[in-house]
């Protein structure tokens, strides 16, 4: 019994001078000092706004197109006598050049026909002609009075000279459709489509093949009325006797990337009722010669990329794309490394760069990292684009808040860590 009551007494007196021994080192252990409360400045990406003149620039897609483009069709039947070697898909002729040669013997026989008809009337012309003068000298040696129309072969006359105007008129008729069984087109050209071949008979107005011009491709482009707006083309643009705005036209053939220097030449007479776009016709001269690119020619049905230059923007600032915040807002870098909420007027935007004519000034420094929880007078440190700090734009972790300034809680993120430009 006193061995047990002595070894309790023993831990008792151990665990109060343990229990106080740990009471000391509480009391003795330094109090934490209070962290700052002021966030910690918000890392950003930052570019500068530059001041310039600026042509505009509208990107619009289309299809090539001939100018001309006609369906071959004879105007006289027959048997096919003679097709041209170069009258086959992708064929090249020249204007005037037969295509196609209809069999030509019965026009001919009716060009013989008609000339003798001719010459026959020409004989009844010049016997009434003698009738009639002979006719007028009698009267005039034993008449009396004044003679009729009648005694004088006038009528006579008369139908004779319409036979022979009637002969010459069958005359010129089958010369023309001699003429029309060789079958040319008036311009230089290239075959589209061929449907007719040697031997084959063929009556007016069946479809031998389809050719196109080669000495122009047109394109047409819509352009919504913002990007009229940007070019400074009016509704009923037409550049008759001018150059034309220049258009740079683009796309991709065997892998590689081709382009081409065409005009704007017109616009059409109406504006699209379906989706209300005007559309403006590019022009591209000599496609298959000078207009080649590298002698790749600007191919009849490729769908092309345009870039349509258009008027110049002074006094105009230019952003980075990633400046800009919804529709028209821009965060700028203030010095001492407060951020400053923009509103602006975008003037044109697109995947490289947006230009704004009010709200910014040149020189200042936008923001194009995102933020979250962007206010104005959140503190920001703010990094060029090689990651190296602006110290003029840029606030320090021991820096206390402006009065008046609006914070922005950063929550457990690591203000630190530059962010990323995107």
């Amino acid at each position: 019994m006193g061995s047990f009551l002595g070894r309790f007494l023993i831990f008792a007196i151990v665990g109060v001078v343990g229990v106080g021994i740990i009471a000391m080192l509480f009391a003795s252990q330094q109090q934490p000092e209070r962290a700052n409360a002021a966030p910690r400045p918000v890392a950003v990406f930052v570019d500068e706004a530059r001041l310039d003149t600026i042509a505009l620039q509208v990107t619009s897609q289309g299809e090539a197109r001939p100018r001309t483009q006609i369906n071959l069709v004879p105007q006289v039947a027959g048997r096919i006598t003679f097709v041209n070697p170069d009258f086959i898909e992708g064929g090249f002729f020249e204007a005037g050049e037969t295509l196609v040669q209809i069999e030509d013997a019965d026009y001919r026989l009716a060009v013989t026909r008609a000339s003798a008809q001719v010459a026959q009337a020409q004989q009844a012309l010049a016997r009434e002609q003698a009738e009639s003068e002979l006719a007028a000298s009698e009267w005039a040696e034993l008449g009396d009075g004044e003679a009729s129309s009648l005694t004088l072969r006038e009528p006579q006359l008369a139908e004779a000279r319409a036979q022979l105007a009637a002969a010459n008129a069958s005359l010129q008729s089958a010369r023309l459709d001699l003429q029309r069984t060789r079958i040319s087109a008036p311009f230089s050209g290239r075959v589209r489509t061929k449907n007719a071949g040697l031997g084959q008979y063929v009556s007016p107005g069946a479809q031998l093949g389809t050719v196109f011009s080669t000495d122009a491709i047109l394109v047409r482009l819509p352009l919504t009325d913002h990007e009229l707006g940007l070019l400074g083309i009016p509704i009923a643009y037409d550049a008759a006797g001018g150059e034309g705005m220049p258009v740079q036209l683009s796309a991709t053939l065997a892998g590689r990337s081709h382009t081409w220097q065409g005009r704007i030449t017109r616009t059409d007479s109406a504006i699209d009722p379906q989706t209300r776009v005007l559309y403006a016709i590019a022009e591209v001269a000599d496609p298959y010669g000078n207009g080649a690119e590298n002698g790749t020619p600007l191919a009849v049905g490729l769908f092309v990329t345009a870039s349509i230059t258009g008027r110049d923007v002074e006094n105009a600032y230019i952003l980075p794309r990633s400046a800009l915040r919804g529709q028209n807002s821009v965060y700028v870098a203030e010095e001492g490394g407060t951020l400053s909420v923009r509103t602006v007027e975008v003037i044109d935007s697109n995947a490289e760069r947006v230009v704004v004519s009010s709200g910014v000034r040149g020189g200042e420094m936008v923001v194009t990292s995102p933020i979250r929880g962007a206010s104005d007078g959140m503190r920001i440190q703010t990094f060029d684009a090689a990651g190296e700090m602006i110290a003029a734009y840029s606030a320090t972790y021991d820096d206390e808040p402006a009065e008046g300034l609006a914070e922005t809680e950063t929550g457990d993120a690591d203000s630190e860590a530059v962010a990323s430009n995107g």
